[in-house]
């Protein structure tokens, strides 16, 4: 054997680099810049890339390229390490035909990595979601002419379905439901941004309810303690009655919820502040759904919820009666 001999060449490296939209352009991992700088060429097949400004200006050549499996396979030669900087869509045809290469056994193949540069932090979709919706206010010639007024009953339709789904336990109907009331939440929000006199955005919707929770909170993001689900209704009730500041403990409570809901929210008010007011009296089956509202509130029971199980049991025994399957 001949000792001068060389070794075989290493394969080389080809590292995909893929990169979230959902995070600002330039914040990558420090791990990406590092093979961004080591790499002998970095390559990106789409010229509008986000992310190209922000390479060339820490000082990264980047080719605009569509390189085959081929070409990157054999711009590996030598050892060297390449880096494709990946599209939205994942460039799927450049990693199956590097897939099919090294499958035909036939290529000295580089080693192949997969490197995420930027991670979608939980809640990132939400911003698909505002972005889907705005291009949907600006376009479509049934959403651009909605108002918080015509909406509103969807709201109230919306909200009834996902009571709907969470009582029958449906899983998927859950998952569905809680988007078409989100959808409510980001539509609303959207129409308040073209507000000429008090606009607000989905932003201000969100900032405004993290700063109440943490205001609520105190036990959470404060000094304050609390051990039980009990105290931490004290905590809520007391700053939520010095935020509010209100004359009357129903104020706040809306009129136009179903009866049976309005009675117990009523009578919770009531209890909580520890006032002693008598059910009104009066003739009529009103006050005696009032009087079974106010007693199924302190017993705990939800009589909106109490009779939606016993109208359900109701509508399956008339089904079962008309001989319809359930």
């Amino acid at each position: 054997m001949n000792a001068t001999s060389s070794a075989p060449a290493a394969p080389g490296r080809i590292v995909l680099l893929t990169t979230s939209h959902r995070v600002a352009p330039g914040l990558l991992s420090w791990p990406a810049w590092q093979a961004l700088h080591a790499a002998d060429r970095v390559l990106c097949a789409d010229g509008a890339h986000p992310q190209l400004p922000y390479l060339r200006e820490a000082g990264i050549r980047v080719e605009e390229t569509s390189p085959t499996a081929e070409d990157l396979v054999s711009a590996c030669a030598a050892g060297r390490t390449v880096v494709v900087v990946a599209t939205g869509e994942g460039e799927p045809t450049l990693t199956d035909g590097l897939a099919r290469l090294a499958g035909s056994g036939r290529v000295s193949m580089p080693e192949l990595e997969l490197l995420p540069a930027s991670y979608d932090l939980p809640g990132a979709r939400l911003l698909d979601l505002v972005q889907v919706m705005d291009r949907i206010r600006a376009e479509c010639p049934w959403s651009s002419q909605q108002t918080h007024k015509g909406l509103a009953k969807y709201g109230i339709e919306e909200a009834y379905e996902l009571v709907e789904a969470i009582e029958e336990g449906d899983r998927d109907e859950l998952r569905e439901e809680l988007g078409d009331v989100l959808l409510q939440v980001v539509f609303h929000a959207r129409i308040a941004e073209e507000d000429e006199d008090e606009p607000f955005s989905i932003d201000d919707v969100a900032g405004g309810i993290v700063a109440k929770l943490i205001h609520r909170h105190p036990h959470v993001f404060g000094d304050e303690t609390a051990t039980t689900p009990e105290e931490v209704k004290q905590h809520w009730l007391r700053t939520k009655a010095i935020e509010k500041q209100r004359e009357s403990v129903t104020d706040g409570i809306p009129l136009g919820q179903p009866a049976l809901a309005l009675a117990s929210k009523l009578s919770s008010r009531v209890r909580t502040a520890g006032l002693e007011v008598p059910l009104p009296q009066g003739e009529g089956l009103g006050y005696e759904l009032l009087a079974l509202a106010a007693r199924a509130e302190a017993e705990g029971v939800d009589p909106e919820a109490a009779l939606r199980v016993a109208a359900r049991a109701y509508r399956d025994a008339v089904r079962a009666a008309e001989g319809v399957s359930a």
